[in-house]
């Protein structure tokens, strides 16, 4: 076989003695619009294409309704979120307490405007409100909420009250998991105030520092009893108030209750 001789090599002729040109050219009068679909501003017959941002959808997590008992007594406590909008606005609903001989002895509830800044973390501002059988408090808070790095969820809001109050909280959580049903949750909550507040029994500075463990069975991932121990201690005048009232600084609970959400 001869080598071939690009130099010599020549386009065969048109055969209709027309000279050759690229494909393309002006697009027919009646040509579809490419762009026409991109940002759901003529769709013609077709129904407007709805994305999932543009829907509002709701969720109530339940972390914790368990039974708690320690060396003296025995009562309800209760930890949900809720809330309801888009991937990046949403209203949310925050409340925990404990109910004890037929009364909710403490409670917080907190109503607020959470907004996606990022992928895993939302900003939250609003109201939170204190009641139970101290003192009636209101506070303006505002938070950061998500899941850091290694996983680890993470709660930390600031907040401001009448009289000069100011107070900060911190919650934290971790999974283990033993296999995709059996899950050790270590649990880390701890709360800081600006000012002393006598009258529901809090010092300025570190007030307290809760530790946790929880191991959960998820039957499905929306239903998982669990079985827990938590250790409690405080810290300063808040330790010297409960003192003062005839309760210890430092106290371990055992509990068991039910996590789940829909």
């Amino acid at each position: 076989m001869q080598p071939m001789n690009h130099d010599t090599m020549t386009m065969p002729a048109n055969p209709k003695g027309k000279k050759s040109a690229m494909q393309g050219g002006s697009a027919p009068a009646d040509a579809r619009d490419p762009h026409a679909y991109s940002g759901g501003y003529d769709f013609g017959p077709l129904p407007r294409l709805r994305l999932a941002d543009e829907y509002s959808f709701a969720s109530l997590r339940v972390n914790r309704l368990e039974a708690v008992q320690n060396s003296n007594n025995s009562w309800i406590t209760y930890d949900l979120q809720a809330w309801y909008g888009r991937d990046y606005n949403r209203a949310v609903l925050k409340a925990e307490g404990d109910y004890d001989n037929s009364n909710i002895t403490e409670a917080s509830t907190e109503l607020l405007w959470g907004h996606a800044i990022a992928t895993y973390w939302d900003t939250q501002l609003g109201i939170r409100y204190d009641n139970g059988d101290d003192p009636n408090r209101t506070w303006l808070a505002m938070g950061i909420q998500g899941l850091a790095p290694y996983w680890f969820e993470l709660d930390t809001t600031f907040y401001i009250g009448d009289e000069g109050r100011t107070a900060l909280a911190l919650e934290a959580e971790y999974e283990l998991l033993f296999s995709q049903k059996l899950i050790l949750q270590p649990r880390l909550e701890t709360n800081v105030y600006g000012k002393a507040d006598a009258e529901r029994g809090l010092g300025s500075g570190l007030s307290d520092i809760t530790v946790g463990l929880r191991l959960r069975y998820e039957f499905r991932r929306e239903f998982a009893p669990y079985i827990g121990v938590e250790w409690t201690n405080q810290f300063g005048d808040t330790a010297n108030y409960t003192q003062a009232a005839g309760g210890p600084k430092s106290d371990t609970t055992a509990m068991a209750g039910i996590r789940f959400w829909f």
